[in-house]
């Protein structure tokens, strides 16, 4: 029974897409499409391969049917698309699809969406993230019904040896004698043995397969942070696969820059968050990345390090720093951002926050928040006479930043007016949708020219239930601002 039950493992491998976000498994995006606007939420599969769910609201111009085709994001595979599947429009909301994929392997995946509608047909593509992270075992009721269906399945190759032996030469009608019923008991008895070394063997050969999956299993890169003075060292890694006792650096050169930077680094004064950073360090040498860091309150912090991979696979890797109290300082970068917002323990924080400059963040917040339902989350940033501000800047090429992260840590996500998904990923995907350039320039960045929203959306969703603070970062003059909210996830 305990072989069998191993044999399913192959099939029970969780997968978490887009380890870009700690603790988040759903990737929520929303894209446009030509005169489309679609609200995608993508249910990524526990086992792999799997099968992901996903949901599309479409709140454009009229779309008739959609399709959706799971693709490898790079190499010779993304050029092979398999048969798109259709997607089934809700009897109920007319703009609202379902259906379902199978991902079948683990790496950067795209979830290619084809549209069509009264304005023409429309391509454009979502980036997914999967690699196994943990082994489902199997439910007993499954395994103890694969155990009788075994135990069958060798009795009944033994009565075949046995019926062999003992009748294939006889004419029909004729009774086997004595002799064949001893030829056959025998071959039949060694027929068992052999039968149940097959399967002992097969059990071992399964255990070490098992053993050596599971050392497989996806662990997101180790973070090594050094303080020195003031100026913060980081080192991303994994063990040496030729030699497991040694570590080896990642390469600056294998990431891709993420909204004009190779890291974006948020440190969050633990465990009462009132004190939270978003800094950029800065690439040093081939390996290892560096930052002067600007006046920080002593105390513990946690490190959520976002970085994308050549191939588009994004991660998120923590750590945690200890600051002393008087450390030398130096002055904030233009393109970073902090907040000091009351603690935790002070109770929640409602739905407008105050900011230093007497501008005020306002949160449209829902009456309920519920775990692992789609929102798209709104703010508006006001001005001291309360009326939305009308000195918007981009942030960073957006009209702004989110971090949504659980009180204990566990759950971390930094995402955009877009969606969660990395915005590189989003390039590899829809290269049709770049202009002229590379990596290096990215969607948005020239957003200086066009008028930007006060009012922003956020596509999220919460991945468990529990108290949650947000941290939201806009820019209006040559100010970022960044807002602070708590939640209280059902």
């Amino acid at each position: 029974m305990k072989r069998l039950g191993w044999l399913l493992l192959l099939f029970a491998t969780l997968v978490v897409p887009a380890y870009a976000h700690v603790g988040n498994k759903d990737v929520f995006e929303q894209v446009t499409a030509g005169p489309y606007k679609l609200f995608v939420t993508i249910r990524t599969p526990t086992v792999i391969p799997g099968v992901a769910t996903i949901e599309v609201r479409s709140n454009g111009a009229a779309v008739n049917s959609l399709s959706i085709t799971p693709l490898m994001l790079t190499g010779e595979a993304s050029k092979h698309p398999p048969t798109p599947d259709p997607l089934k429009r809700s009897a109920d909301d007319p703009a609202f699809f379902t259906g379902s994929l199978w991902i079948m392997a683990s790496g950067s995946w795209q979830v290619r969406l084809g549209i069509d509608g009264a304005s023409g047909p429309a391509t454009t593509s979502i980036p997914v993230a999967a690699a196994p992270t943990v082994i489902l075992h199997m439910q007993r009721p499954m395994g103890v019904m694969l155990g009788i269906l075994g135990i069958v399945l060798v009795l009944g190759m033994v009565g075949i040896v046995a019926a062999a032996v003992r009748e294939s030469r006889l004419v029909p009608g004729q009774q086997p004698d004595g002799a064949r019923r001893r030829l056959a008991l025998i071959s039949s008895s060694i027929a068992f043995v052999v039968v149940c070394g097959v399967v002992y063997l097969g059990g071992r050969w399964w255990n070490v397969e098992a053993t050596g999956y599971a050392a497989d299993l996806y662990h997101s890169s180790e973070l090594r942070p050094t303080l020195t003075g003031n100026t913060l060292d980081l080192l991303i890694g994994n063990p040496d696969d030729d030699a497991p006792d040694k570590w080896r650096a990642q390469k600056n050169a294998d990431l891709l820059l993420d909204h004009g930077h190779v890291m974006h680094l948020y440190a969050i004064r633990m465990p009462e968050m009132d004190a939270a950073f978003h800094l950029h360090p800065e690439p040093e040498g081939k390996q290892g990345l560096r930052d002067t860091l600007p006046s920080m309150p002593p105390g513990t912090y946690k490190l959520f390090a976002d970085i994308v991979h050549r191939n588009g696979f994004p991660e998120t890797e923590t750590s945690t720093l200890t600051v002393p109290a008087g450390m030398s300082t130096a002055p904030l970068s233009t393109e970073d951002a902090s907040a000091a917002p009351p603690a935790l323990s002070a109770g929640d924080l409602g739905p407008s926050y105050k900011l230093p400059d007497g501008y005020r963040m306002v949160w449209d917040k829902p009456a309920e928040i519920t775990a692992s339902k789609a929102y798209a989350f709104r703010f508006t940033l006001l001005d001291p006479v309360g009326k939305p501000a009308a000195d918007m800047k981009p942030y960073l090429g957006m009209a702004g930043h989110a971090a949504f992260v659980k009180s204990d840590g566990t759950t971390f996500a930094h995402t955009h007016p877009e969606g969660s998904a990395a915005m590189p990923a989003m390039m590899l995907a829809n290269p049709q949708e770049q202009g002229v350039g590379d990596m290096d320039s990215m969607p948005g960045m020239e957003m200086s020219s066009e008028a930007i929203s006060p009012t922003v959306e956020f596509p999220y969703g919460f991945p468990s239930p529990g108290r949650y603070r947000i941290f939201i970062q806009m820019k209006h003059g040559a100010t970022v601002e960044t807002g602070v909210f708590d939640a209280e996830v059902r």
